[in-house]
């Protein structure tokens, strides 16, 4: 539906009586263009026009503005997500929101209350080492806030690669939509798992390594450059990324199953 279609729906169940003048205040919020002035304009109607919320990437950003960013957003949304938070962020939001709930994913944090509507779409994400578990755990998190349904396998890499039967056989009885494989040093286990699964990997290679190539470079170069088919890569750490993409992927999915 497009974004007058459910404005007009919104007013419409107003003047039938099926929603209160203050749930559509609220509901027509998701669809406004909200200024922080001078430093945000905030995207509120994001989740709405295409199933992904806002998030509010940290860095770069000062405690006190990723804290205002998460307040503004909360006066329309249940939960806001924060990607690469760093302490200081997460103890500026407690002592800015200090009633509303926080935890961390990761690099992430989920600010608010409540869970995500389920969407009825299914998501694998594997990490190669515990290494690389907070970038995915921050891939999970926005999966997840998506509505998608997300099984996670930790430390199941190419050197103890007998370490991934196991999961194998759980995501096959799984039937994911999308599979995210997370994973450093020279990033070969999205290969491998996309050489083994019927459905799209999505690589996220991470910077976790030795010396030269050790910041994520031999590990995204080596996704790259996969012979395997079916395997789609994001940025360094782009957690975020590849928990939207593989979100995307399995919505699509479930809504077409539902038809």
């Amino acid at each position: 539906m497009s974004r007058d279609g459910r404005i007009t729906g919104i007013l419409s169940a107003v003047a039938r009586g099926e929603l209160s003048p203050e749930a559509a205040e609220k509901e027509l919020g998701r669809f406004e263009v909200r200024y922080l002035d001078p430093f945000a304009v905030l995207d509120a109607g994001r989740a709405s026009r295409k199933g992904v919320p806002e998030i509010v990437y940290a860095a770069g950003k000062t405690p006190r503005q990723t804290s205002a960013i998460c307040a503004e957003i909360l006066r329309a949304h249940d939960r806001v997500l924060v990607s690469a938070a760093s302490p200081e962020h997460e103890e500026r939001i407690r002592h800015d929101l200090p009633d509303t709930p926080l935890r961390r994913a990761g690099r992430a944090l989920v600010v608010g209350d409540g869970e995500p509507e389920p969407t009825g779409g299914r998501v694998a994400a594997i990490s190669a080492g515990t290494s690389d578990i907070p970038i995915l755990e921050e891939a999970v998190a926005v999966a997840r806030e998506m509505g998608v349904a997300v099984k996670t396998f930790n430390d199941v890499g190419v050197a103890g690669i007998h370490r991934l039967a196991g999961p194998l056989e759980d995501i096959e009885s799984l039937d994911p939509d999308c599979v995210i494989v997370a994973a450093g040093m020279e990033g070969a286990l999205p290969s491998v798992v996309s050489a083994l699964v019927s459905v799209p990997v999505v690589g996220l290679p991470t910077s976790t390594g030795y010396g030269l190539g050790g910041d994520g470079t031999a590990a995204i170069m080596s996704m790259l450059q996969s012979c395997s088919p079916g395997l789609s890569v994001v940025n360094v750490d782009n957690g975020v990324g590849a928990g939207v993409v593989a979100a995307m992927i399995a919505n699509r999915a479930a809504r077409r199953s539902h038809r």
